[in-house]
């Protein structure tokens, strides 16, 4: 098993700077954020497609502090109704960037369209009923989801990659195992889990399940924790959308890793 770091963790740093802060925490490699959701502060995709140089320089800055260079990553929502055509070209940019470098997986997010044409946001269906739930759900993935992906898989294979990296994550019309599944089952296997069990433990699933449920679906994995809210969980459940920065007054939230759930799981999960 590789200790990788995600670049935009440390956004606050130069190229350089956050490389030589993994080599010194003994990290073996990194990944880096390419754009979209992330301001990209370590690449620039347009200069490093365009000049072998420039990719070779951005190698050897990992290379020689023995770091490998794990994958790229272009989270974002490439189907939001508005903005998904320019979210989209950073993701094939990313994948062409990716084949560029030699590697073989880009971390994503499935993304998440509107509800109807038309719509100019997105949608996110968690619930069954009133029956309009079912007619969005099945507009979103027969008309936008499946189509997008079958060229995006195809884009992918016609350059080399072979792992499409998926993040289970709410929000997004694939964000846990039956969605992950499904999608894959229809457009194929280079479309894979990034599984992040975080996400999973907010939305009240089961990370060591879905390791199980998952198994060779599995092609990368993001380590954060969740704290339950007790409290507060039990006058609201999971379903939560309070700031993030309100930890006291939420159900659920972000924390470092160890902070929710105990070493012992830890050594479970991994």
């Amino acid at each position: 098993m590789k200790i990788g770091l995600v670049s935009d963790s440390l956004s606050h740093l130069s190229l350089n700077d956050m490389l030589q802060a993994a080599q010194e925490m003994g990290i073996d490699g990194v990944e880096i954020n390419t754009g979209n959701w992330s301001s990209a502060p370590h690449i620039d995709l347009a200069a490093l497609l365009a000049s072998s140089g420039e990719r070779r320089a951005f190698l050897d800055a990992s290379e020689k502090r023995g770091l490998s260079l794990i994958a790229l990553n272009a989270n974002g929502n490439p189907l939001h109704p508005t903005d998904g055509e320019r979210l989209s070209a950073v993701v094939r940019d990313t994948i062409r960037l990716a084949a560029e470098l030699g590697l073989d997986k880009v971390c994503l997010m499935s993304g998440l369209p509107g509800g109807a044409p038309g719509d100019r946001m997105p949608n996110w269906i968690v619930s069954s009923w009133p029956p309009e739930t079912q007619q969005i759900l099945t507009w979103q993935w027969n008309e936008v989801l499946l189509p997008y992906w079958t060229s995006l898989v195809r884009f992918a294979s016609d350059h080399g990659i072979t792992r499409l990296c998926l993040e289970l994550h709410g929000n997004q019309i694939v964000y846990n195992v039956p969605s992950l599944l499904k999608l894959r089952a229809a457009v194929g296997p280079v479309v894979g889990a990034n599984l992040d069990p975080s996400h999973l433990m907010r939305m009240g699933a089961d990370p060591i399940a879905a390791v199980d449920a998952l198994g060779e679906a599995i092609y990368h994995v993001h380590v954060k924790d969740t704290s339950i809210n007790p409290t507060r969980c039990a006058t609201t459940g999971l379903l939560e959308n309070g700031p993030l920065e309100d930890i006291a007054a939420r159900a659920w939230s972000y924390i470092t890793l160890g902070y929710g759930r105990p070493e012992a799981w830890w050594k479970d999960f991994c």
